[in-house]
């Protein structure tokens, strides 16, 4: 919805309805991922994608049912090949979409919901896509950290929704959740689309370089909210990092003790270490490799990274602890310029995210998208968290319905 959410407040506050088409499950190979919407104003105009134009033309015309009834509606696209080809879904996947009339009236929060988003306040909601009882259909909550406001339908249900959708925010991630009818734990028969929208997460750039400005682009490129930090004021200045939200002169590894300590870093931040100068180097990744971030990727040669490992093990840094650091960062493109070596470290990053193994698709059998988040909620829906221990029991997450929020 942040995609299309200008144009929904436009009409929300009009007083008009809209349609909005939501991808909230995909299956097999699909354009989007679940989250991504298309929205029906009054006027007819569309705005948004479900599909890359795969099947905008047949979720158009339901968008506009929709408005005119006001009965939202759960639809599944590219069941088959033949029906794929015949909505123009042809890359064969299966994509189900939720469609809603949204106004003053059906979503009373939305108002709310788009400050906090500007804001870069961390909210969720939640929508009933599938029940029973038909009158659920549609309805919403909206879980902040600290409160709640409207309803699924019960209190049951409500709390439930709530407990998972914070566990969800807290990372910034989309899910399709599974519950008995009122709510019940393992149960069947309510279907619930969370939808995280947390803020973005962070790239922590240390070493103002020109590596450091070529990757501050593409960082902001693939949404991360940059910081470049150099203890050298005259190296780290904003005119020298243009891309980047913020550029810090401190000494690296007080900045991200201090960014720790006041719970600005998670498991969605990824940290580059470019300066390769033992001075700043190490005593920073003693640090970072205690944190628990995404990606710790650090720059230098093989002996640089030899020297350094030698000297954070005298430090007292675990094995198990350095097997977290990606050094020399990067994948191996071949890369020489600054510009082509941030598209290396980019496409370290986001393999490691998702899974990728980084090599050439076309040499590859199988699919092609992986779901390295939706495979950690399934080990904790059976007990087991992504870490291997314990973990509480949420509602049933949809496989592939479970994607990083950026």
């Amino acid at each position: 919805m942040r995609d299309v959410l200008d144009e929904l407040l436009a009409v929300w506050r009009d007083g008009e309805t809209a349609g909005v088409a939501t991808v909230v499950r995909t299956m097999k190979s699909a354009p989007r991922l679940p989250g991504a919407a298309m929205l029906v104003t009054p006027d007819g105009t569309a705005t948004g994608s479900v599909s890359g134009g795969c099947v905008e033309g047949a979720v158009y015309e339901l968008a506009t049912d929709v408005v005119s009834t006001g009965r939202p509606v759960l639809e599944r696209y590219g069941v088959s090949d033949d029906d794929a080809f015949a909505v123009g879904l042809t890359c064969g996947g299966i994509i189900d979409i939720f469609v809603q009339p949204i106004s003053k009236r059906t979503f009373p929060q939305l108002a709310d919901i788009a400050g906090d988003i500007a804001a870069g306040h961390p909210v969720a909601t939640a929508t009933v896509i599938g029940h029973p009882d038909e009158s659920w259909h549609g309805r919403h909550l909206v879980v902040w950290p600290d409160r709640v406001a409207g309803s699924l339908g019960s209190d049951r249900a409500d709390q439930a929704v709530t407990d998972d959708a914070r566990g969800l925010l807290a990372t910034g991630r989309n899910a399709t959740l599974t519950y008995g009818p009122d709510g019940e734990r393992l149960g069947e028969g309510m279907e619930v689309f969370v939808s995280s929208f947390a803020p973005r997460p962070r790239m922590l750039i240390f070493g103002a370089i020109d590596f450091a400005s070529a990757l501050a682009r593409q960082g902001a490129f693939l949404g991360y909210r940059v910081t470049v930090c150099d203890a050298r004021p005259v190296f780290a200045t904003p005119a020298r990092f243009p891309d980047a939200d913020e550029v810090v002169v401190q000494w690296p590894h007080l900045y991200l003790q201090s960014e720790l300590e006041a719970g600005r870093i998670d498991r969605r931040t990824v940290l580059a270490v470019l300066t390769h100068d033992p001075k700043f180097d190490v005593p920073l990744l003693q640090v970072a490799l205690t944190a628990d971030v995404g990606f710790i990727g650090a720059m230098g040669s093989r002996r640089t990274h030899d020297d350094r490992l030698g000297q954070l093990r005298d430090l007292g840094v675990t094995e198990e602890q350095l097997e977290r650091l990606a050094s020399p960062i990067g994948l191996d493109l071949g890369a020489r310029t600054p510009e082509e070596t941030s598209v290396s470290i980019a496409a370290e990053i986001i393999a490691q995210q998702w899974g990728g193994s980084g090599e050439r698709l076309s040499r590859l059998p199988g699919r092609i998208h992986h779901d390295q988040e939706a495979g950690d909620e399934l080990k904790e829906q059976d007990g087991v968290g992504p870490d291997g221990g314990a973990a509480r029991q949420p509602g049933r997450v949809e496989p592939e319905a479970v994607v990083r929020f950026h």
